[in-house]
């Protein structure tokens, strides 16, 4: 039971729900709205631990879409068992692509931003530094 502690499981709810309804919205309204569907798999990678979790993740949050897809959303699927055995492989590797693009993100983005504090921090203790010693030598 303790494999599944560091798992954000809110995140994997909220996108896989956010996933969905981008999906009906898109099926009621306008198709555009198909493609805003992978914020919701952005956001499942963006909090998970590390890149190989965020795939599977990824795949995971896309059973609501795959769902929908077999439900009759999507009106182009075609009736034959092979059309939708298809359709649920492109799911699937869709919504874990999207998601290591969101493992990915926040990786470099977290990389940026330790070289970033690296920077901050070389810059301030040179000047500290310069400080102390002028203190030091007056006395």
């Amino acid at each position: 039971m303790r494999k599944f502690t560091n798992y954000d499981f809110k995140s994997l709810v909220f996108g896989a729900a956010i996933a969905a309804g981008f999906v009906i919205l898109g099926s009621m309204y306008s198709e555009f709205l198909y493609a805003f569907a992978s914020i919701g798999f952005l956001y499942v990678g963006y909090n998970a631990p590390n890149i190989k979790t965020s795939a599977l993740l990824g795949a995971f949050a896309s059973t609501p879409v795959m769902y929908l897809a077999l439900d009759g959303v999507f009106k182009e699927i075609p009736p034959t068992e092979q059309g939708r055995i298809t359709m649920i492989i492109a799911i699937l590797i869709v919504g874990m692509l999207v998601s290591v693009i969101g493992a990915w993100a926040k990786r470099s983005r977290v990389k940026a931003k330790e070289e970033y504090e690296k920077k901050q921090k070389k810059g301030k203790n040179k000047k500290k530094n310069k400080k102390v010693k002028e203190t030091t030598k007056d006395k």
